[in-house]
């Protein structure tokens, strides 16, 4: 067999799907189950997209990926009723539980408010600060085996 092996910073949809599609198949192969759903509630403000949040459903779990609320809007509820919904809809489509990570200097109390614990830390990251992975048991049992 005969290979290169290219390196690049200039994502293209090609080559993540040549990586991403036999990773989803296999997947499928073990579990048996269908892989990840997108989850998202936007914030607009007059037609525009100002925030919200960006996650996805998977294996009964829910994972959030992104989530931003704009400064005029923090303290008002509005992060906590992003999560508080994500949850609802997660727990909908029969997730159990839900995951995420933040930076030291981000979100960590925030989350920990909502009920929230952390089960790992990557410390150093970056430099001088960590990155913190939470979860949270959003519902007894699950609709899949």
């Amino acid at each position: 067999m005969s290979f290169s092996i290219r390196l690049t910073d200039v994502p293209d949809d090609a080559t993540r799907h040549a990586l991403l599609d036999p990773l989803v198949a296999y997947n499928h192969a073990m579990t048996g189950r269908e892989g990840a759903r997108p989850l998202i509630l936007a914030i607009e403000d007059t037609g525009q997209i100002v925030g919200g949040l960006w996650g996805r459903t998977a294996y009964d779990w829910l994972f959030v990926e992104l989530l931003f609320v704009p400064e005029s809007m923090r303290g008002k509820g509005v992060g906590k009723d992003l999560m508080d919904r994500a949850e609802r809809e997660a727990v909908a489509r029969g997730c159990h539980s839900a995951w995420l990570d933040t930076f030291e200097f981000q979100a960590r109390g925030f989350y920990e408010r909502l009920g929230y614990t952390c089960f790992g830390e990557l410390a150093n990251y970056p430099a001088g600060s960590a990155r913190y992975f939470l979860k949270k048991t959003l519902a007894e049992g699950s609709s899949h085996p």
